[in-house]
């Protein structure tokens, strides 16, 4: 796998006592071969720019960064209020990333912005199996549901709704698109609309098939519309519940800019309440 392609890239270069690249492998699932010895090549060169004679976990973590999310853009750190909302946002995520049992690992949470647009972001690291399998549970895709809408609803409770923000609108293109498909092609809204797929896998724009009437198009918004609307309240009673969680993220976030898994799971674990609520 990913473990064995890294420790063969990894023979020319000198990594120090840092680097683990079974962890590694755990931050890279999806990258190919090629992708892994482009990784491992610039953590060698931001090495070199930093006058290091050893690769550390750090100029690879860089590097991935670099490769996933584009680098790092100091503009508008000194504005308080900005690193604030940005804390508050991603430790929204992150929160409910934790308290959603079976679902993803946070391997990184950061504030720090990037020349791809993000003010930050918080960093999932998916199961291989599942990636491997393409068999997502319904229980895993409500999840992912909630942990998308975290950031909007962490706006909310802090902010109140009138001062949430467009920093979300990523995270709803994914819930649209998401919601949509389990109602559409994956049958989980069976009970209302009949088992079977409503949209072809490439959706339902003017140049694909149409597969249902006027009058069930109108039931599977309703549908969609239901699934976001659970998801929504769930996600704002978890963040309400474990409000003071919430402060804790964001106030490590403002001092230390990055967290990685440990430090999160350091914070989240003594107050965190179980994140089992449920709203129909």
């Amino acid at each position: 796998g990913r473990l064995a392609i890294l420790k063969v890239h990894a023979r020319s270069k000198p990594l120090d006592g840092s680097v683990d690249l079974g962890v590694v492998a755990a931050r890279t699932t999806g990258f190919s071969g090629a992708s892994l010895a482009n990784l491992l090549n610039e953590a060698a060169i931001v090495t070199a720019r930093r006058d290091k004679d050893e690769v550390s976990i750090s100029e690879i973590e860089y590097a991935l960064d670099r490769l996933q999310v584009g680098l790092e853009k100091r503009t508008g750190m000194s504005n308080q209020k900005r690193q604030e909302l940005v804390a508050y946002h991603e430790a929204g995520h992150a929160l409910i990333g934790v308290l959603e049992d079976g679902y993803d690992e946070v391997g990184k949470v950061t504030i720090v912005p990037r020349t791809n647009g993000a003010g930050g972001f918080t960093l999932f690291m998916p199961s291989d199996e599942m990636q491997d399998s393409g068999m997502y549970p319904r229980k895993y895709l409500e999840a992912r549901l909630r942990v998308a809408l975290g950031g909007r609803v962490a706006e909310e409770v802090i902010y109140g709704a009138k001062e949430i923000t467009t920093g979300a609108s990523n995270d709803l293109q994914v819930v649209a698109d998401l919601a949509r498909r389990m109602v559409t092609q994956w049958g989980f809204a069976g009970d209302e609309l009949s088992y079977t797929a409503w949209e072809s896998p490439d959706g339902s724009g003017m140049m694909m098939p149409k597969m249902a009437s006027e009058e069930t198009q109108e039931k599977v918004d309703a549908q969609v519309e239901k699934l976001v609307n659970k998801a929504y309240a769930s996600c704002k009673a978890m963040m309400v519940e474990n409000r003071a969680v919430l402060d804790a993220i964001k106030d490590a976030l403002i001092d230390e800019e990055t967290i990685d898994k440990d430090r999160l799971l350091e914070i989240v674990g003594p107050k965190a309440g179980t994140g089992a609520t449920v709203v129909a």
